[in-house]
């Protein structure tokens, strides 16, 4: 008798101990949607990005988890079709949440050789029966309302909890307002909601009264690009999450209980673009002396990346790290930052007097004792120094860029001059002899300038041979900004605009 009690003291200490131990389960957020939801990876390409991205930041993390399965270009219909709502439906377990909404894409064609995405209009029980153009599949196509219903059906049927969103509104504006699908997919969503008792978000209304609030032009190129009416920036999204955690205080859904009272959001960080160089790539208050770095921001989505134009006119690669002006820039670089290098037109300078700029010619580790004043300068050459500022970007974490320098307006035997056996030769050298990216801009644009022709590449060169005025700038800027647009290993092709 006493060993029956014993082992059963035992066995209930192990049942309690393994209890205990048995950490609480935390209820997960699910959301399902279109590219409003989720665009691309969700990693913002181009910009853009989807409010199912941002929810997070308004709720306890230490209480629930997110996941957001939304997928670009799929409607109601599409996003069932191809197995993604049973992915999310077969994790589901009870106390889940399922935050659902589409719209943008059911509007399509029901069959087509495109997308076949299109559903029946309405709430009601109406099919059309279709051989599928793309897949070839027969197919019963049902009503919008019909595929949200199964979504909400499947989702309380796993003891998860549904709540419905009306699609967010495009940036469209007529007389100051924003039309709102309230009598479409957004009326048609609130109905499904309320014949199956769940939340309803009018995320389109909504967000819709917010924009005529901040007004046209203050929402686009900031909350929606101009380029893009339908998805929003990260702005865009982080506005659309904030409402739908705002009006679901409002609600009796237990979500609610989840929400941060003073929630820290923050936008995904912009990217640093650093030019470092001189006169030809600077800013400048000369207008026929501007450097192309005054123009590029124009071809950059200022909403991803800064431009930061550290170049300084009259700098050679010596001079710009002897002044100090190198370390002042090197001292803002941090990981994930780009430094675009190019320097060139003042190292031909002279070496110990003057100006004092020239560097010595060639890659190698020969040095020149110059002295200056009271100080003795121990001068190296154009390579070394590009190679000093190269290995020091990569040391910060960021990636050093070298550009060849930018072709004069001297066209001898009727070929734009170029410094193939100098300064473009070693541009490239000291950026091979270090493992950096290298962009040959000298000759993208002397190959350009050949076709406009003498007469018309004058014309950016207002003040002399080497300077050009904001013309001039701007094509050497877009230029730049084409092979950045076609560079896959730089990682810039999301945030740049050529034909902007």
């Amino acid at each position: 008798m006493k060993a029956f009690k014993f082992l059963t003291i035992i066995l209930f200490t192990i049942s309690f101990s393994s209890c205990a131990q048995q950490p609480d389960i935390k209820p997960t957020v699910y959301t399902v949607g279109d590219s409003t939801v989720k665009n691309g990876r969700g990693d913002g390409y181009g910009g853009l990005w989807g409010w199912g991205d941002f929810i997070g930041q308004f709720l306890d993390s230490s209480k629930v988890s997110v996941e957001n399965h939304a997928l670009g270009g799929t409607s109601s219909r599409t996003f069932q079709n191809l197995g993604l709502w049973d992915t999310v439906c077969n994790k589901l377990k009870q106390g889940d949440y399922v935050l659902i909404q589409f719209g943008h894409n059911d509007n399509g064609p029901v069959n087509d050789t495109i997308r076949a995405r299109g559903t029946i209009k309405g709430v009601g029980e109406e099919t059309e029966e279709i051989d599928n153009m793309i897949t070839g599949v027969h197919e019963i196509v049902h009503s919008y309302g019909w595929y949200i219903e199964k979504v909400v059906k499947d989702t309380k049927g796993k003891g998860a909890i549904p709540v419905i969103m009306s699609p967010i509104p495009r940036n469209d504006w007529k007389d100051g307002k924003v039309p709102r699908n309230n009598n479409s997919y957004g009326l048609w969503a609130k109905q499904i909601a309320e014949r199956n008792d769940v939340t309803f978000i009018d995320l389109n209304n909504e967000m819709a009264t917010k924009m005529e609030g901040l007004g046209e032009e203050n929402v686009t190129e900031t909350y929606f690009y101009k380029r893009d009416h339908t998805h929003t920036s990260a702005k865009g999204a982080l506005m659309a999450a904030s409402i739908i955690a705002n009006e679901l205080k409002k609600t009796d859904n237990s979500l609610k209980d989840y929400i941060l009272e003073n929630p820290k959001t923050q936008l995904p960080k912009k990217k640093n673009i650093f030019l470092i160089g001189d006169s030809t790539m600077a800013n400048s208050s000369n207008p026929n002396a501007i450097g192309w770095g005054m123009a590029f921001p124009k071809f950059c989505d200022t909403m991803q990346v800064n431009v930061i134009n550290k170049a300084r006119g009259g700098r050679s690669s010596r001079t710009f790290i002897f002044e100090g002006l190198w370390d002042e820039a090197k001292a803002e670089f941090q990981k994930g930052d780009y430094v675009f290098l190019q320097f060139g037109h003042n190292d031909a300078g002279n070496i110990d007097k003057a100006k004092y700029r020239g560097s010595l010619k060639g890659m190698g580790d020969e040095t020149q004792e110059v002295k200056r004043d009271s100080v003795t300068e121990t001068v190296h050459t154009y390579g070394w120094y590009m190679k000093k500022m190269i290995r020091e970007t990569k040391e910060k974490g960021a990636m050093p860029i070298v550009l060849s320098l930018t072709p004069r307006n001297e066209w001898p035997n009727e070929k734009v001059e170029q410094r193939f056996d100098t300064y473009v030769k070693w541009a490239k050298e000291s950026a091979e002899a270090e493992n950096a990216i290298y962009i040959d801009l000298s000759d993208a644009i002397a190959q350009k300038y050949q076709e406009l022709g003498k007469e018309k590449v004058k014309e950016f060169f207002p003040k002399d041979h080497t300077h050009t005025g904001i013309e001039g700038a701007t094509f050497t800027a877009k230029i730049l900004a084409k092979i950045l647009k076609a560079h896959k290993e730089i990682g810039l092709r999301g945030c740049i605009y050529p034909n902007k």
